[in-house]
């Protein structure tokens, strides 16, 4: 998976698994990672797009989809 540096005060890396609809996350506070699982496609690109990641997270992912801290 390719990971983008974002500017960001939640989060400053994305990543997104097409096939597998996975979008991974690494949260600036506690610098743990967290993937999403059945995120479509539109919502990884509307995520790059937002003028606030943060607001965009709380929105439209957040408590939306199944997630799983990883290592």
């Amino acid at each position: 998976m390719e990971y983008i540096q974002v500017e960001s005060s939640m989060i400053d890396l994305v990543g997104y698994d097409k096939e597998k609809k996975v979008l991974e996350v690494r949260y600036l506070a506690s610098q743990t990672k967290y993937k999403y699982l059945n995120v479509p496609q539109n919502i990884y690109d509307d995520l790059l797009l937002a003028t606030s990641k943060g607001t965009y997270m709380n929105a439209h992912i957040l408590e939306k989809y199944t997630f799983e801290k990883m290592g």
